[in-house]
């Protein structure tokens, strides 16, 4: 199996940018982020504390959580309901955020991830990829661009989606998440000692993803 773990802060592209090659090479898409949004979703609308590790360790205990692939591609399947489409909010990127930051949240989707990996040749992204879920990845990218890209990027993707939200709001929003990211106790944020680091702030979409596809191309032969 071919494995690439894509990392990097929050609004780099890398879920639009995995998604894009991971259809050009017949691979699986694992969006890792989706399944602590999933989770986040869960506690906020119960009323959790995302931060609150007794109750959100209860709410564990019944919670059932799925990936399945469809002709839209990834899919979260959270207690029975398709929910892909309502975690992708402002609010719910914060509490995915300080919920992946519980030791035993990470523990418990450990596991999950994992499996997919060992039984499909996979794209997959996140904070800790190749660092701790996927460390012998056969091929490790860093994805990242500055701050003010990133916060533009989120902000009309925002915008497009109906939500009321400032520019300056997001921007504080992504230097937040990537403080919470790069200093949580277990499993942060960081490139790989392995890892190749593509900045994207002055390239395009077509553009990062070519070039990500050459790396791979040049590590695997151009075989898919």
């Amino acid at each position: 199996m071919i494995n690439i773990a894509i990392d990097g802060p929050a609004g780099a592209g890398k879920s639009t940018v995995a998604r894009a090659i991971a259809k050009d090479y017949g691979y699986i898409y694992v969006d890792t982020g989706a399944l602590y949004r999933a989770l986040a979703y869960k506690a906020i609308n119960n009323g959790i504390d995302v931060k609150d590790e007794i109750n959100v360790t209860r709410m564990l205990g019944s919670t059932k959580l799925d990936i399945t692939y469809t002709e839209k591609g990834q899919r979260i399947i959270l207690d029975g309901e398709d929910i892909s489409d309502s975690i992708r909010t402002a609010q719910i990127s914060m509490g995915a955020s300080d919920i992946s930051a519980l030791p035993f949240v990470r523990e418990w989707l450990l596991d999950m991830q994992k499996d997919i990996a060992r039984k499909n040749d996979c794209i997959m992204d996140g904070r800790d990829i190749g660092t701790t879920i996927l460390p012998d990845a056969e091929i490790k990218i860093f994805l990242t661009a500055s701050v003010e890209e990133r916060a533009n990027r989120r902000y009309k993707e925002l915008v497009a989606k109906g939500e009321s939200i400032t520019l300056e709001a997001v921007i504080e929003d992504v230097k937040t998440r990537d403080y919470n990211d790069s200093h949580r106790a277990v499993s942060p944020l960081k490139k790989a000692d392995d890892a190749i680091e593509v900045d994207t702030t002055n390239l395009d979409f077509g553009q990062t993803v070519n070039t990500i596809k050459e790396i791979i191309d040049t590590h695997i032969g151009g075989e898919k």
